[in-house]
């Protein structure tokens, strides 16, 4: 594999595991974003429980984001690991 070859499916991967990652971003927080909010206000169902059920919510959206970002970062760090170690045969 010639060394422009390799080094365009680096960036090639790079590019999508942001994309990927974006996407999963968006597409995850619309997707839990009525049912987790819906499960907080169970545990805080007054209105002075708002701002509870609210940060409640982002840390569980944030803590989703991290650890799919860390999957999917670890994966492009396996895969360049791969195609390095393929370009040295």
């Amino acid at each position: 594999m010639s060394e422009k070859s390799a080094e365009f499916k680096v960036q090639l991967l790079e590019t999508f595991a942001s994309l990927i990652t974006a996407a999963f971003g968006l597409v995850a927080a619309l997707a839990w974003n009525d049912t987790i909010k819906l499960a907080v206000k169970m545990l805080f169902p007054t209105d002075s429980g708002e701002i509870y059920s609210m940060i409640v919510y982002a840390l569980i959206v944030t803590i989703l984001a991290v650890i799919m970002t860390l999957f999917i970062s670890r994966s492009l760090s396996k895969a360049k690991k791969a195609l390095h170690l393929e370009k040295e045969e």
